[in-house]
């Protein structure tokens, strides 16, 4: 038989790393070692009960199963444009400037495929989340990395830029709050993101599913004037609201670019289950008593296990970092990021996650995640202090 070969595409990726390294957690676990996993950032307390009741009680219509348009129904776009209104203060047409999402991850892969041709440039941070690395390159664009710096609060050099051939891109990654470092955004950041995607007509993309998590003062690009002309904000259920495997999210932008978007999404995706688009409207209407125990209240008890951790481990860290997660730079003893989160997980049996994995400008520093409850967090700080 001749011999089976997958596409060329997949010599340019490589699994996952959570994906590969997760299994290996589960084998520790089958073997009983237990181990404390404080690396994804996936909430572990369910959404309002408003959520789960509407979805719940949907989907006991028997006419609720059918195959839904891909724009989603009206109530969800509309519940989507009072959301950015209430939140950003930020007007956005239901019916052409929003489209509902299986997740802003899979949006990712959409707007690279209604944007990006082979051999187009897009521009990566690093550090960064990885995914904008591994679909740019399974859609055949070139990448262009451009390095983030503690010393710049995390934020695009735009000097050095300028002076970078910008010819061929086509494309910005941008992500604020940004992960991992937990680097807050600002107005005057998303303003001159905004003005340089203009003056050289790439594409502004905001990732954003952090701003409502430890963050007092949430922020949208499209809150900059003429934002929408050349950006595209991805949003997500979910962090901010507790709903990470229901896979919803939203793309804003204008319509032509919207439209765009569809374009591939629709012949990709069969649209949304009815009686989760309508348990998601339900979600958008939590109340700020709900936001404010679940993303605020609760992050910063945690936080302070995640703080006394770096402590322990000699890293340093900016307490004024926003997000799920607490990004921290390692001691100089350590040859890199992953030789310390190997032994805390080999010796103390604590899975955090190596900063190398977001990039070069990662590699001397570790991420913790929030998503563990503060039992879970206070067992892991103990046996870190064990292995010292």
């Amino acid at each position: 038989m001749k011999k089976i070969v997958p596409a060329k595409r997949l010599d340019s990726v490589n699994e996952y790393y959570f994906s590969i390294k997760l299994k290996e957690v589960a084998e520790m676990n089958a073997r009983g070692l237990n181990v404390i996993s404080l690396g994804i950032g996936s909430p572990d307390l369910p959404p309002s009960a408003e959520a789960t009741d509407t979805l719940s009680n949907a989907a006991k219509d028997p006419n609720a199963h059918g195959y839904q348009s891909h724009v989603g129904i009206p109530e969800l776009r509309q519940a989507f444009a009072d959301w950015y209104k209430k939140l950003y203060n930020v007007e956005l047409n239901p019916a052409n400037e929003i489209q509902p999402l299986i997740g802003s991850k899979e949006g990712i892969l959409h707007i690279s495929m209604a944007f990006l041709n082979p051999g187009d440039g897009v521009l990566v941070p690093n550090p960064g989340y990885p995914t904008y690395t591994s679909v740019s390159r399974l859609v055949g664009a070139e990448i262009c990395t451009y390095d983030l710096d503690e010393n710049n609060n995390w934020q695009p050099d735009f000097e050095a830029l300028e002076k970078t051939d910008l010819s061929k891109i086509k494309l910005m990654w941008v992500n604020y709050p940004n992960m991992p470092t937990g680097a807050n955004g600002s107005a005057e950041l998303f303003e001159k993101l905004v003005a340089f995607g203009k003056k050289h007509g790439i594409i502004i993309a905001h990732d954003n599913p952090y701003s409502m998590i430890l963050n007092e003062k949430p922020l949208s690009i499209m809150q900059v004037e003429g934002a929408k002309d050349i950006c595209i904000e991805l949003n997500s259920m979910s962090k901010s609201h507790n709903m990470p495997g229901w896979r919803i999210g939203m793309v804003a932008s204008n319509p032509q670019f919207i439209q765009w978007i569809l374009k591939v999404l629709s012949n990709i995706e069969s649209g949304i289950f009815k009686p989760m688009q309508l348990a998601t409207v339900a979600a958008l209407h939590n109340t700020e008593e709900w936001h404010r125990a679940n993303n605020i209240e609760l992050y910063a008890k945690r936080r302070q296990y995640a703080e006394a951790i770096m402590d322990e481990l000699g890293c340093t860290y900016d307490k004024n970092q926003v997000g799920m997660f607490l990004w921290g730079k390692i001691p100089a003893n350590y040859k890199d990021s992953g030789e310390l989160a190997d032994k805390i997980l080999y010796d103390a049996k604590v899975f955090i996650t190596p900063g190398f994995i977001f990039g070069s400008k990662g590699e001397r520093y570790i991420r913790i995640s929030l998503c563990c409850n503060e039992i879970m967090l206070k067992q892991a700080l103990e046996r870190i202090e064990k292995i010292k």
